[in-house]
């Protein structure tokens, strides 16, 4: 059989933390050509997490504005995609998880009538406009996709429901796969201020928070449950980096950029942020990406939205979505402050996600579909 060609695409920051190991996977692979390419939805976080991984995209469409919107985002990758596809005739392109860069890269793939791989598909809140524009995103992406990555069999289920059955396969998340990468005992972190909070006596909280939903009041609510929890919590200590967005800084700044026990970061590349993930005592977020990183690592994770498109972790007991009110965040994290058998019960939960072999499971799976174009089952 002949080599199949592979092109990877993708553009956010949580989108290469994911997909870099699947690309190192493929590339070792003489099976598969690799081919990478880059649209730069975010290009500074983007190419930090690229040096760390070496990965050196084939095909850079650098789309990012200032003040970019949805539609020109859209419009930009839709474009780019299908002319880089065009160029290069890959047999299948990969595309992660929620993103415009994902929905866009798939649709311009689809222009293209070149199969669209769904790495991390099946994830479903069945609120459109929550998370947005995310779910409406990877629902799309699904309609798309000819072969479906799923990491959970609940995944799977979701899928199923919508009357997606062939191709789907249960691998695991590919973030598990990273931290052979980046997590080391031994790690110096490169900021002194962000070293000296990780090494600091007292107990860390790793805080982030950015997703459109929350923006305006319920960002400032949960700014005050922090704010609220260092006033009941003298030994706490909190590390947020900050998203770049503006309307996230100008928040977060006003309101807890004098306290001296909360650390504002610029974003952290992933080595940073796993690091100090494995450092910290708790994670309070709004991240899709950390609700499934940090069981891996034993951190318990509240969940700062109202729902969430990844139920397994709170099914399992290693997160729990306590929502954006301040009272309600409040409450919570101080059970877990105060009690520490209820703190170890979601510390020692198993992680749902995986076992860091996932980009294996996908590449297997990619094979057998070339080898044999036969119905997919679970990928084991």
């Amino acid at each position: 059989m002949k080599q199949i060609q592979v092109l990877s695409v993708f553009g956010t920051r949580p989108e290469a933390i994911k997909m870099c190991p699947l690309v190192k996977e493929l590339a070792q692979r003489p099976e598969f050509n690799s081919m990478v390419c880059v649209t730069g939805q975010h290009r500074q976080m983007l190419d930090q997490v690229l040096d760390i991984f070496s990965v050196r995209p084939d095909y850079d469409l650098n789309i990012m504005k200032e003040r970019q919107t949805l539609a020109s985002i859209t419009t930009g990758v839709v474009e780019g995609v299908a002319q880089v596809v065009e160029q290069c005739r890959p047999d299948i392109v990969l595309v992660h998880g929620d993103t415009t860069t994902s929905f866009a890269a798939a649709l311009g793939a689809f222009y293209q009538k070149t199969p669209v791989g769904h790495v991390e598909a099946g994830l479903r809140t069945y609120n459109r406009y929550s998370p947005f524009p995310e779910e409406m995103n990877r629902t799309l992406t699904s309609r798309l996709a000819e072969l479906h990555f799923a990491p959970t069999q609940r995944n799977a289920q979701a899928l199923e429901k919508e009357g997606i059955t062939q191709n789907v396969f249960v691998t695991g998340n590919t973030v598990i796969d990273a931290f052979a990468t980046t997590v080391r005992p031994d790690y110096m972190f490169r900021d002194p201020a962000l070293g000296r909070a990780v090494e600091q006596s007292g107990r860390l909280v790793l805080l982030t928070a950015h997703r459109r939903e929350n923006l305006g009041r319920p960002l400032e609510q949960i700014c005050d449950a922090v704010l609220a929890l260092c006033d009941k919590y003298p030994d706490l200590h909190f590390v947020y980096p900050v998203h770049l967005n503006p309307a996230v800084r100008e928040t977060v700044f006003a309101r807890l950029g004098q306290h001296p026990r909360i650390l504002l970061t610029q974003p952290l590349d992933v080595a940073e942020m796993h690091n100090v993930m494995a450092r910290c005592h708790l994670v309070m977020t709004d991240s899709g990406g950390l609700q499934e990183e940090a069981p891996h690592l034993g951190k318990p994770v509240l969940v700062l939205r109202t729902e969430t498109e990844r139920p397994e972790a709170v099914e399992a007991g290693t997160a729990l979505v306590v929502g954006v009110q301040t009272q309600e965040i409040l409450r919570q994290a101080s059970r877990l402050l105060d009690d520490s058998a209820a703190y170890e019960r979601m510390a020692q939960a198993k992680n749902p996600y995986g076992d860091g072999q996932a980009s294996r499971r996908i590449a297997d799976c990619m094979l057998a579909y070339f080898q044999h174009k036969s119905n997919g089952e679970e990928c084991l």
